[in-house]
């Protein structure tokens, strides 16, 4: 017995193992060193001597090597599937195969093995690389998420630039007819293009054919007011004209109403226009002598508000969505009067705009990298003043608007602005000297104080929904906050029908209302 250790250069000496273990006998020993990569023989030395001519045949260069084969016109992939097809039916027949990995990215193949095995390949691998007889083979992708119509004007452009870029590798290749249509039914796209045009099409495609992100706008408009307003003055008139003449000879028309006013009116014999407030009249009337009449009027008032408004959207990425809570309230911008068939008769015209006065709420998102957002807004609440009286004209309205754009954190509050405003009015009109006087002063004067506060603040939360669960997750709590508002109303019966109940949503959040859903679920409640 002899033992030999063997330096293998070019072969795995793993690999030689079972191959050489059926030369060995029982009493034999072969194995493997990896690190060194070495063989451990231990057998007679002519077996030993015979084993090592066998290594010394196996251990040599071998002529595999890598080679690459970008194809022009065929797939791949599709190549790969029917090499490999073939090359399984050789191995069969005892075929050394060679091993095929395709690149999608570049269209082209990667080959590996024997230099006789490759020029096979080779050769089916040209003929599979023909071009269509028709170049304009049509294809039909279906898209999942993004919009056939607007996916046309992106890959035309594509295509173009790709149909440029070749034309100048290649200054004899004749233009190539790309044609991409929209079929807005099935959301799918139609596609006539040479092969190598489609493919890169093709992957385009893919990478923007993707499930969009969604957020959820919550916004919370606080707005808080005090208005205070303190009114006292006092007015008189004098009459001491001869019998028959109305006219006044004497007046002190201070602050708001005009005795002037409230004396022509009873002159006419209509009734006053009279304000809010406190009004006390005296006065002396005779057919003779001197008339006159003194007008008090005192006035104090507060009012205050409180407005929360927590309106809320969902849009996709880099979608504009808006939402508006308003009453459409007409405005006067026209009057007109037109003379009818008869010289007598007059048709009045009038022209109206209407408007919405309430709550708008105008957002874009884009979803940045790091779950950071950055959010266009335009945010307004606009509201009639409760001064403006009654009827079309002269309707004054109070508007609050931001238009801003902001970047936010996902899920995380911020204000986008506000107004603290704090307004003191006074307005003091009196008598010269005799309303300096002190004490008597008083009877010639009026005073009016006007005190505004208000305070208004806008914030924003967005929140990223990126899949269906984080969606019903949303969903959900807006649904059953809901619900627990009908519920407590449900609690607290109907006036005046007590045998009716008020409807809630069903407990399942997926459920439908009787008589659409099941009315069990309903009735259950």
């Amino acid at each position: 017995m002899v033992t030999r250790i063997i330096q293998v250069k070019n072969v795995a000496a793993a690999q030689l193992v079972p191959i050489l273990r059926p030369l060995i006998p029982q009493q034999g020993h072969l194995a493997a060193y990896p690190t060194t990569n070495v063989l451990i023989i231990s057998d007679r030395r002519q077996n030993v001597d015979r084993l090592l001519k066998i290594i010394s045949q196996i251990d040599k260069v071998s002529d595999n090597s890598v080679e690459v084969i970008t194809l022009q016109h065929a797939s791949a992939a599709e190549v790969v599937r029917i090499l490999t097809s073939l090359q399984g039916n050789q191995a069969k027949g005892g075929a050394t195969p060679i091993k095929m990995v395709a690149d999608e990215r570049t269209n082209s193949l990667l080959l590996t093995g024997g230099r006789t095995a490759r020029l096979r390949a080779r050769v089916v691998i040209e003929h599979l690389d023909t071009p269509f007889e028709n170049e304009g083979n049509a294809q039909v992708i279906y898209l999942r998420y993004a919009n056939a119509k607007d996916m046309v004007s992106v890959l035309t452009g594509v295509s173009d630039s790709i149909d440029q870029n070749r034309k100048a590798g290649t200054p004899k290749a004749k233009k190539t007819s790309v044609n991409i249509q929209a079929d807005e039914s099935s959301n799918a796209l139609i596609i006539s293009a040479p092969p190598d045009i489609f493919r890169s099409l093709q992957g385009i495609i893919k990478k923007l054919d993707i499930r969009r992100a969604q957020v959820l706008v919550e916004a919370i408009i606080a707005e808080v007011s005090f208005d205070k307003t303190k009114d006292l003055g006092v007015q008189w008139i004098v009459d001491g004209s001869p019998s028959g003449n109305t006219a006044p000879v004497g007046i002190i028309n201070l602050g708001t109403p005009k005795i002037s006013d409230i004396a022509g009116a009873a002159a006419a014999g209509v009734l006053p226009s009279i304000p809010s407030g406190t009004l006390i009249g005296l006065g002396k009337f005779t057919r003779s002598g001197v008339d006159f009449a003194m007008l008090i009027r005192a006035l104090e008032s507060d009012s205050s508000s409180n407005i929360l408004s927590t309106p809320s959207i969902l849009t996709l990425d880099n979608q504009e969505a808006e939402i508006v809570v308003a009453k459409n309230v007409p405005f006067l911008t026209g009057q007109y009067a037109s003379t009818g068939a008869s010289s007598t008769s007059v048709n009045p015209f009038q022209t109206i705009q209407r408007q919405d006065v309430g709550l708008t709420l105008r957002v874009t998102p884009q979803i940045n990298e790091g779950n950071a957002i950055q959010l266009s807004i335009e945010q307004e609440v606009s509201s009639i003043d409760p001064t403006t009286s009654a009827g079309t004209t002269d309707i004054v309205t109070n508007k609050r608007t931001i238009k801003t754009v902001v970047m936010v954190e996902d899920s995380h509050t911020i204000v986008l602005g506000g107004l603290i405003d704090e307004q003191l009015q006074q307005v003091d009109e009196r008598v010269p000297l005799l309303g300096d006087i002190p004490g008597v002063g008083v009877l010639f004067r009026a005073r009016n104080t006007i005190k505004v506060k208000r305070n208004l603040m806008v914030f924003l939360r967005p929140i990223i929904v990126r899949d269906a669960a984080t969606h019903a997750s949303v969903t959900s709590d807006k649904y059953n906050y809901f619900r627990a508002q009908q519920m407590d109303l449900r609690q607290r019966g109907v006036n005046l029908m007590p045998d009716q109940e008020a409807p809630v949503l069903p407990d399942r959040f997926n459920a439908l209302p009787y008589p659409f859903g099941d009315q069990d679920s309903d009735s259950a409640q």
